[in-house]
């Protein structure tokens, strides 16, 4: 299993920013996936999860409203739409896969957003 996120980078407060995570190694379609992000600090949290055929979608109240979490099963991506970007959403933000109760993370993309 291989999870590689890009599209990090520094965005103004207000700002948008389109996460991707690209899965190999597995069968895409099969499972659910999530985004988490991490904070120098902080705890690892979740802000997005989606189900294996895309259709449920959950998102803690600290981000509901302005992410969005989305699938492309041909190109076994996940995305994660990020809008109105606020400073206390930076952080390091990671997908991750979980099968037969074991977790895989991919390496993070940073995303800093100035105020």
């Amino acid at each position: 299993v291989q999870l590689v996120e890009s599209g990090g980078g520094l965005v103004q407060a207000g700002g948008s920013l389109r996460l991707s995570c690209e899965a190999t190694g597995f069968t895409f379609s099969n499972y659910a996936m999530s985004w988490y992000r991490q904070a120098p600090g902080k705890e690892r949290e979740l802000v997005a999860a989606i189900t294996s055929t895309g259709i449920t979608t959950s998102y803690p109240d600290s981000v509901k409203g302005r992410f969005n979490i989305s699938r492309h099963r041909s190109k076994s991506t996940i995305y994660l739409q990020m809008n109105s970007l606020k400073p206390e959403d930076t952080a390091k933000y990671y997908c991750k896969l979980r099968v037969l109760q074991r977790d895989f993370w991919g390496q993070g993309t940073q995303v800093t957003v100035s105020s």
